[in-house]
């Protein structure tokens, strides 16, 4: 199953600089764990905030769960997740074309 994930962190203001740094440290190499693993496919930061969209591969509700909860940051994220099916005309482009062009 795939999903796209809106992520908004609102991180604690008090915070001090080395804390921040420590969890984003953390929340990197858990996202680099993520995307190795093949559940993270795709990651896309909003301009100006600190969010972002990014493209899940689960094969449950569960495991989506499982591997969002698993981030550092997952206690000061506001979470919107949106199943996702593959567009006719994506399926049509891959018959006629083959692969799709790669995401750089």
């Amino acid at each position: 199953m795939r999903f796209m994930v809106q992520m908004v962190v609102r991180l604690p203001g008090e915070w001090p600089a080395q804390r921040l740094e420590e969890i984003g440290k953390a929340e990197n190499a858990r996202g680099h764990e993520l995307i190795n693993a093949g559940k993270l496919r795709r990651l896309f930061r909003i301009v100006g905030r600190r969010a972002n969209f990014s493209i899940w591969d689960a094969a449950s509700l569960e495991e989506l769960h499982e591997n969002l909860s698993s981030l550092p940051m997952h206690p000061w994220m506001d979470i919107t997740v949106t199943p996702l099916i593959e567009h006719p005309s994506e399926i049509e482009f891959k018959e006629l074309y083959g692969a799709l062009p790669a995401l750089d």
